[in-house]
């Protein structure tokens, strides 16, 4: 996509909702049930970064538990009130927070909608390529491919998914 094609302005509401709820494989995939995306940083065609406006039903969970290697996160919450659980422990989030999750820190972390109301909040990452993501709590790990915009999945071990 380029500037010819990128509109210059649009409602956030008006984005497409991702046809594909994760790009997990099974059996993780069926567990992001809830969640859905509006890819607002693709709208733009933008490639440096991503940003997008995600929404959880109550009992979904923005993603497995999982710590970047080179890439920053930065989320910003807008409806509901998300819990972030990180290897700290558990932190209520509210309308108006924020959080940045560091690469190469190693601190895991997702957000889930333990409430009755649903969750809207923005999540801004960079596409550094050779991203390696570690899910600590689940026998995966991914690798971005910035060329293919695309995760490669594997067991901990190293077989393919």
């Amino acid at each position: 996509m380029n500037r010819t094609t990128a509109p210059i302005a649009c409602l956030a509401a008006n984005v497409a909702t991702r046809t594909q709820a994760s790009n997990y494989p099974e059996p993780f995939k069926s567990q992001m049930h809830g969640r859905s995306k509006r890819a607002l940083g693709d709208a733009f065609g933008l490639v440096n970064f991503g940003v997008n406006l995600t929404t959880l039903a109550p009992g979904a969970r923005s993603a497995l538990r999982h710590a970047h290697a080179k890439q920053d996160e930065f989320i910003y919450v807008l409806a509901g009130s998300p819990t972030l659980i990180t290897n700290a422990g558990e932190t209520r989030l509210s309308p108006g927070m924020c959080a940045g999750f560091r690469a190469g820190t190693g601190d895991a972390h997702h957000l889930v909608n333990l409430g009755a109301e649903e969750v809207l909040y923005l999540e801004i990452g960079d596409r550094t390529p050779g991203e390696q993501t570690t899910y600590p709590d689940d026998d995966l790990q991914a690798t971005y491919n910035a060329s293919s915009q695309t995760w490669g999945f594997t067991h901990k071990d190293g077989r393919a998914y």
